[in-house]
């Protein structure tokens, strides 16, 4: 996919930040649009639909978090990359914004070509996704459909967020199979973010919420399994 092609969301209401981000992904070819909070960000990604959203945390009318929820129950979104935009110091937990659905944090202020290599980074994992064979996963009452990001259990649609996806098609496209917990971080979050066991363990627990507690097994001191 040429940057041409590519549409990033930037969200923030500091006009000055907005500028110089924009400035500088414009300059490397990016096609940006941009939103001042968390509502006006829904409106313009739902007409945009964009490859990846950076999205500050604290802002006046909804915050980050709330609107990462929201855009992640929107299904036409389900293939977006949403990034925080966070401030040293900020009351901030890392572990609240993976919960909210997001696939990685930047922590501003940011220089400009460290910024481009993180959306680089991002990008590529998207680029990845958008170039893998198509797939239909069946794993016992589930269709994981990769394709389209969307699980059904018979009439019922599960409609999950970016890497809740990714890391029940993984364990169910081999039902039985012990995934360590070191697999599951490389193959489900990859090199570019540094993330904590404990992520997983809060993306297995929301799953569980939503496709029931018995597919997934704990397999304790090793990793998790999906059975059928």
């Amino acid at each position: 996919m040429k940057k041409s092609d590519i549409c990033i969301l930037l969200v923030d209401d500091e006009p000055d930040i907005i500028e110089i981000i924009r400035y500088n992904l414009t300059a490397e070819g990016y096609k940006v649009t941009t939103a001042k909070n968390g509502i006006e960000a829904l409106k313009v990604a739902k007409k945009h639909k964009p490859h990846l959203v950076i999205l500050d945390v604290m802002m006046p009318e909804m915050d980050g978090m709330e609107t990462c929820i929201q855009m992640r129950k929107d299904p036409e979104l389900a293939n977006t990359i949403i990034t925080f935009l966070t401030a040293r110091g900020e009351d901030y937990s890392q572990m609240a914004g993976f919960d909210a659905g997001a696939d990685d944090y930047i922590t501003k202020p940011i220089k400009p070509k460290v910024l481009l290599s993180k959306v680089k980074a991002l990008l590529r994992r998207y680029n990845e996704d958008s170039t893998s064979k198509s797939e239909i996963v069946t794993a016992g009452d589930l269709e994981i459909n990769r394709e389209e990001y969307k699980v059904t259990r018979g009439d019922e649609t599960i409609m999950l967020p970016r890497k809740e996806f990714e890391l029940l098609y993984l364990l169910a496209s081999q039902p039985g199979r012990v995934f360590q917990r070191d697999e599951i971080l490389e193959r489900v979050w990859g090199n570019e973010v540094v993330v904590g066991g404990r992520t997983i363990d809060v993306h297995i627990r929301k799953l569980r919420e939503k496709i029931g507690d018995d597919s997934i097994k704990t397999i304790k001191g090793v990793g998790y399994k999906f059975v059928e």
